[in-house]
């Protein structure tokens, strides 16, 4: 009866008015038009996603670990020139269109592991197998007694379903506080290449090493950095820097000496400008903006500059404790919250954890029937950073969250920073007892040896 009534105005509504009636009609004649206008964007998406998850399975991936002898005395600059040395071996843009939208290409990335696997720290490398050598050679060229294997993934020697009945979980991804080209603390703000004396070098490193001999039995910590080198021109880093560097000089885009009659008409009608005189020259300061700088603000630009000059890797960072419930121990969630924490500079970058919805909290809420549904929500979180962990992805996985200040889950780290994050420490910068190292150093055979 409600059906038919409304027929009835409609037709009475179409017949009055006849421009309505037209435009209907036209309606149900070519409403199909504007569907492709709504639905690309959802459609290239989507296409591109499923394009690049086949490339992506195509790439063989093999995880490396390496281990160092006891003795070893190597600057963490060593450690950089690896590093730069990874950037140029993996980075392999799309060229043409084909590749992008039919194969699916895109930047592959690496995995740096710090994991400590009841008290024993290790060290992983997860990379695209056909790099293998390439990566190995970049390894040797600093680390010649370094031993590199390929060993299986830890992440499969736990059950795949924790969360669960016997074992826990926690987490948090990580983010930068202010805009990429700020850089964190490096290694060059520990002094640690001043020291003519090893056992004077402070190795930030140092704070993870001592943590990790608080892993119990049935408890593991990771610690991951995705890392994929990309240039400005696919991740404009290195410009935004020279915008902030600019902003904070003060400097100012230079304008045309002169104006158009059109333009000059407009400020003085509009804008109530007085005409400039061709003949006059603009009032200048008798200090370059350069010159009024305080010593803070020229430490920060000179801090962006370093940053900026160096290779970047676009990041992401996350850090996973996990035990068996009858041993795990929440509080130790502490300490690589303190590991992060000693890479953070209060006038420079912070790395700090991104907090809701990366992190496994679910606060409560205002609206109480919502917190019936806490421990719910909180499992589904934790299987969620659990997969994107073992899986290597970035957390907004397959899209990459960009913005401004605090608005983004993915960053730019340099070799430098990267390098200070991740590093071999020697033995006596960082005595820890608990490190996986090589008892002996490799050497080559004796020349008295037979060869036949």
């Amino acid at each position: 009866m409600f059906s038919k009534t409304l027929d009835l105005l409609k037709e009475e509504l179409l017949k009055n008015t006849p421009y309505l009636m037209l435009f209907w009609e036209f309606v149900k004649v070519w409403w199909w038009v504007v569907l492709p206008f709504i639905l690309w964007r959802p459609f290239t998406t989507l296409w591109r996603w499923w394009r690049i998850e086949i490339f992506l399975k195509q790439k063989k991936r093999v995880i490396f670990e390496i281990k160092i002898p006891k003795d070893t005395v190597k600057p963490i600059r060593a450690m950089e020139t690896v590093i730069d040395g990874l950037w140029q071996i993996l980075y392999d843009p799309p060229g043409i269109w084909w590749e992008k939208w039919i194969e699916g290409k895109v930047l592959l990335s690496y995995s740096f592991d710090l994991v400590s696997i009841e008290g024993n720290l290790h060290f992983f490398l997860r990379a695209p197998e056909d790099i293998r050598h390439s990566i190995e050679s970049s390894i040797y060229s600093q680390y010649p007694e370094a031993e590199i294997s390929i060993v299986d993934d830890y992440t499969k020697k736990v059950p795949q379903d924790i969360p669960n009945k016997k074992w826990d979980i926690w987490g948090a991804d990580f983010r930068l506080l202010k805009e990429d080209p700020y850089p964190i603390r490096t290694y060059r703000d520990f002094e640690t290449e001043n020291e003519r004396v090893e056992e004077k070098r402070i190795d930030p490193l140092s704070i993870l090493l001592e943590a990790s001999t608080k892993i119990g039995k049935g408890e593991q910590l990771w610690i991951q950095i995705l890392a994929c080198p990309v240039t400005d021109g696919d991740f404009p880093w290195i410009t935004e820097g020279e915008r902030i560097r600019d902003e904070i000089v003060g400097r100012k885009k230079s304008e045309p000496p002169y104006k158009s009659f059109l333009k000059e008409a407009i400020d003085i009608l509009f804008f109530g400008n007085p005409p400039s005189s061709s003949g006059e020259e603009s009032e200048e300061k008798v200090f370059p903006s350069e010159m009024t700088l305080t010593p803070g603000e020229k430490e920060v630009i000179s801090a962006i500059e370093r940053k900026i000059s160096k290779k970047g890797f676009k990041c992401s960072a996350r850090f996973i404790y996990l035990g068996k419930r009858d041993v795990f121990f929440k509080p130790k969630i502490r300490l690589p919250l303190a590991f992060f924490s000693a890479f953070n500079a209060e006038n420079l970058n912070m790395l700090l954890p991104y907090g809701q919805p990366l992190i496994t909290k679910i606060p409560q809420s205002w609206f109480l029937p919502l917190n019936l549904l806490r421990e719910r929500r909180l499992y589904l979180r934790q299987r969620r950073m659990f997969r994107h962990y073992i899986n290597r992805v970035n957390p907004f996985y397959p899209k990459e969250k960009a913005g401004g200040s605090g608005k983004r889950d993915v960053f730019v780290l340099n070799t430098e920073e990267l390098a200070t994050i991740y590093h071999f420490p020697s033995k006596l910068t960082a005595s820890a007892p608990f490190i996986e190292r090589i008892e002996h150093k490799k050497g080559g055979a004796p020349p008295s040896l037979p060869i036949e």
